[in-house]
């Protein structure tokens, strides 16, 4: 689909949203206006779990927190709804903050259990606080008032709802296409590749949880002007659950997806209740069970949700070609021959094995240096205590005359180190174009606020331009546009080895990195790391063909059974009796 038949499409469907009123009878639009209502919650849950990776069973809460705000305010206090809404944000975001402040330093399942836990003390506050009427909840909260237009009948609130869910959908598809949004589409698959590319995923996964906790603040300020009525029922446990699923069974990967979900809940839930009861006494348990059965379906079948099934028949949009663009500054790299990188008597042990052992090297501006050694013998481990995914039990790294021994992944990447790894660690469903996009990270500055108002455009022409030539560097330009997951293990290897060249170096680690190629791609590699050489960029590289480094590298590094056997050039490693016997073998 070309982008101006998708415009059109889009402006048929504002056009028809918007003359709903018109020729929709009123419950029908009491339904729409669930439908917008319930579609902000869940777009939050899309941007956080779909796109973040953080299960939360607790959005009702803040659904609620801001409905019992603003109704609080304007009954109690007979403020303006106005002023409840900037009340109820605010107050969702201080809660949101510190829950999230505990909450998301929780890993694995105690994440989605630590939003249950606070979900149900929120719901159980509302009941039992007297300020906010208990169970009996808050009555005769205002209508919204714009000017002296009122907002009480059901068709002219419809307006507000989806004027305002059709703008949080721009901002929130704005904000995943900028440089930020990037960070966070990175965070599902783990967090070692996301530190070592500078970005603190704390602050990421933070700042994505308060943008979700004030969607449902959005949500919960328009029920409560909508229904002007609040008590605890709506913001139960259950509802949490019920917006959770709602962004999976729209599709959680597609901002869409929130309100297709939305709506077949909505729809499904009201199709239910006028249908059990003719066939049951009590339909709302038999409801519960109908729901939990098809939750249970869509996870065994349909885990992608619908968004994904009906983009297979909807032509894939043409991408606009990359624009050529101002370089992204570059760093002042050290004078070729001055100390780069000191190493001295690195230890590391994993419970009673001492994977590295004394380990010490330097290496200067401007070389090549390799780390090879047999199966187990510690380098990777050497890897990632220089580059601050491990933290080492003794010894001492510099860098450029720093301390960097316990700096943390993040101020390592911030220092001039990029790097690669081992195993392969991409983002599969993002474009290769994308994936490198993420080694700009530190070389950029634009923000939440800028990416979601699109005032980021021209620091992200330049960034695109700087990520097109480095896939085009290393041969990979032909499609920047697929997807890093279509492409084989060798090619995935070379995807980031651009990835870390986007960062703009000091030092490039790289982890293997002709592991899976063709001899003609490892023909290009050799040419490609004597290129960076010759610019400055210093490479520390791990690789088990023995050959290539021969060929390549300036000094070697040869580690056995975590230890340091002996370093030197290709030519005297070669030619030593303890290399032939622990490693070479008949090679040399």
């Amino acid at each position: 689909m070309s982008r101006p038949t998708a415009i059109a499409l889009a402006l048929v469907v504002i056009a028809l949203l918007g003359a709903a009123p018109f020729y929709a009878t009123s419950f029908a639009i009491t339904l729409l206006n669930y439908i917008g209502i319930y579609s902000l919650v869940a777009l939050g849950v899309v941007l956080l779990t779909g796109f973040g990776g953080l299960t939360s069973f607790g959005q009702a809460a803040f659904v609620g927190i801001a409905a019992y705000s603003t109704a609080w305010l304007t009954t109690a206090e007979g403020i303006s709804p106005w002023l409840g809404l900037l009340f109820a944000l605010i107050a969702t975001g201080l809660v949101a903050t510190v829950l999230g402040a505990v909450t998301l330093r929780l890993g694995g399942h105690y994440l989605p259990l630590g939003t249950v836990a606070w979900g149900l003390a929120i719901f159980f506050l509302f009941g039992n606080f007297e300020a906010l009427g208990r169970h009996n909840g808050l009555a005769n909260v205002p209508p919204i008032y714009i000017g002296p237009i009122s907002l009480e009948p059901t068709a002219a609130i419809y307006y507000l709802i989806w004027t305002t869910l059709i703008a949080a959908t721009i901002l929130v598809a704005n904000l995943l296409e900028s440089r930020e949004g990037r960070a966070i589409r990175s965070l599902r698959g783990g967090v070692v590749m996301v530190e070592s590319l500078g970005i603190n995923v704390f602050r990421i996964r933070l700042i994505t949880f308060i943008i979700a906790a004030l969607l449902a603040a959005l949500s919960g300020w328009l029920y409560a002007h909508m229904s002007r009525f609040v008590s605890p029922a709506p913001f139960d446990l259950r509802m949490g659950i019920q917006y959770l699923f709602m962004a999976i069974l729209g599709g959680s990967g597609h901002i869409l997806g929130a309100v297709v979900g939305a709506a077949l809940i909505t729809l499904l839930e009201n199709a239910l209740q006028d249908v059990l009861p003719l066939f049951v006494r009590d339909g709302q348990q038999l409801e519960v069970i109908v729901f939990a059965v098809i939750y249970v379906l869509v996870l065994q079948f349909a885990r992608g949700g619908v968004m994904p099934f009906v983009l297979r028949f909807v032509p894939a949009a043409a991408q606009p070609p990359i624009a050529a663009a101002a370089p992204l500054p570059r760093r002042t790299m050290p004078q070729s021959g001055t100390p780069l990188l000191s190493v001295e008597r690195l230890q590391k042990r994993f419970g009673g094995l001492e994977a590295v052992s004394q380990v010490g090297f330097d290496i200067k501006a401007g070389e090549i240096v390799g780390l090879i050694g047999p199966n187990g013998a510690g380098k990777s481990t050497v890897f990632n205590l220089i580059t601050g995914a491990l933290r080492s039990d003794g010894g001492k790294i510099s860098f450029l005359g720093r301390d960097i021994t316990r700096a943390g992944q993040r101020r390592i990447a911030e220092a001039g180190i990029a790097r690669t790894f081992q195993h392969v660690k991409l983002r599969p469903s993002m474009t290769l174009l994308d994936n490198v996009l993420l080694g700009t990270y530190l070389r950029t500055r634009a923000g939440f606020f800028k990416g979601a108002l699109r005032l980021d455009r021209q620091e992200e022409r330049v960034a695109r331009f700087e990520a097109f030539a480095q896939l085009k560097r290393v041969g990979l330009a032909d499609d920047p546009y697929g997807l890093a997951g279509n492409l084989s293990l060798g090619r995935q290897r070379i995807l980031e080895v651009a990835r870390a060249l986007a960062a703009d170096p000091a030092l490039i680690i790289l982890d293997e990195p002709a592991a899976g190629l063709s001899r003609m791609e490892k023909n290009a590699l050799v040419d490609l790391l004597r290129s960076l050489r010759n610019e400055g960029v210093t490479v520390l590289l791990v690789e088990h063909d023995v050959e290539f480094v021969m060929g390549l590298v300036d000094r070697i590094v040869v580690m056995d059974f975590g230890s340091k056997l002996v370093e030197g050039t290709p030519t005297a490693v070669r030619a030593d009796p303890r290399v032939q016997e622990a490693y070479l073998g008949s090679v040399a």
